[in-house]
C-alpha cells in the first residue's frame, strides 16, 4: 500500500463541530497540510506503535480518497477518484498547540511515523451516493466519532480543485478529507476500529509507544 502512495494531503477543520470543539475559527477556504508517505500504514489488525513522551496523541477519523489519474481542469471527483478508504489522522495535540503558538508548521505534530493508518480500499460510490453513507470510529468498542460528507464545510469537489490548483494532484495521491467532532486521546492498549455503514473496514491496537 505505502509503495503506491505519492503525496498525502490532509484537510484541516472541514467540519464545523470539530473546529468548535478545539476552539478554532471556521476556515473560509480549505486548510491543507501534508504528511509524508512514510506516515501511511495499514489498519489490518496489527499493533500500531506511536510516539511517547510528547504529550497526548489524538485520533481523528476521516474519509480518504485515492487519486487515480492526473488532474486536469474541469475534471469531476467521480472521474478522478477510483477507490476510497477510511483512515485516522493521528495528532500529537500538545505538540500541535505549541507549534500554533509559535506560528510554526504542523509537521512535527502530524507527520510522524504511523500517523496516517488507513483501511483496505473500497470502491468509490460517487459524490452523489457517498453522502448517504456514514463512517464511524469505535474506541474500545464504543462509538466516539461519526460523520458523513453532508457535514463537510468544503465539498469533495472543492477540496480536489483547491489542492490541484495550489499544489498539483496526480495518480497515487491520497486526500484525508477532514474529521468530524469527537476527537480524543489514545493510550497503549486502546483498540480502534473504523466502520462504513456499520460494516467494519479495519482496526488497530495502540501498542507500546516509540
Amino acid at each position: 500500500m505505502k509503495s503506491n502512495v505519492r503525496n498525502v494531503f490532509c484537510v484541516g477543520r472541514n467540519y464545523r463541530l470539530h473546529a468548535a470543539e478545539l476552539g478554532n475559527d471556521v476556515p473560509t477556504e480549505p486548510m491543507i497540510f501534508l504528511k509524508p508517505s512514510h506516515a501511511v500504514s495499514s489498519m489490518d489488525g496489527h499493533v500500531l506503535r506511536l510516539p511517547s513522551q510528547q504529550g497526548e496523541i489524538h485520533y481523528e477519523a476521516e474519509l480518504v480518497l485515492r487519486i487515480a489519474r492526473a488532474y486536469v481542469p474541469g475534471i469531476s471527483v467521480d472521474d478522478l477518484v477510483d477507490v476510497m478508504a477510511l483512515g485516522i489522522d493521528f495528532t500529537l495535540r500538545d505538540v500541535q498547540n505549541q507549534l500554533k503558538k509559535k506560528g510554526h508548521p504542523w509537521t512535527a505534530a502530524k507527520g510522524f511515523l504511523n500517523s496516517a493508518p488507513i483501511t483496505p480500499y473500497q470502491a468509490f460510490p460517487g459524490t452523489e451516493e457517498i453522502g448517504n453513507h456514514i463512517f464511524e470510529l469505535h474506541k474500545n468498542g464504543e462509538s466516539v466519532q461519526k460523520g458523513t460528507t453532508h457535514d463537510m464545510i468544503f465539498s469533495l469537489q472543492d477540496i480536489v480543485d483547491y489542492i490541484a490548483d495550489h499544489y498539483g494532484l496526480d495518480e497515487g495521491d491520497l486526500i484525508f478529507t477532514g474529521t468530524p467532532a469527537g476527537v480524543g486521546p489514545v493510550v497503549a492498549g486502546d483498540q480502534l476500529e473504523l466502520f462504513w455503514d456499520g460494516k467494519p473496514l479495519g482496526s488497530t491496537t495502540i501498542g507500546h509507544q516509540l
